[in-house]
């Protein structure tokens, strides 16, 4: 059972289920194998919560909070 972890900024449910629709598929046409085999996780982490380099993200994307 292959395991698909995503993770990333707060996404909507709509996001979720695209991802799940359309990266999926793909996954089990490269493995062979259905795609009731495998289980996907969304980890929605706060921009506060992640750093590139020497900068949050939530200071990226909202400068004004610096």
């Amino acid at each position: 059972m292959p395991v698909v972890k995503i993770e990333g900024p707060k996404i909507t449910k709509d996001q979720k289920n695209r991802i799940v629709k359309e990266i999926i598929p793909r996954l089990s046409e490269i493995y062979n194998i259905p795609v009731q085999a495998f289980v996907t996780y969304v980890k929605e982490n706060e921009l506060e919560n992640i750093g590139v380099g020497d900068e949050l993200l939530a200071d990226r994307y909202n400068p004004s909070d610096k």
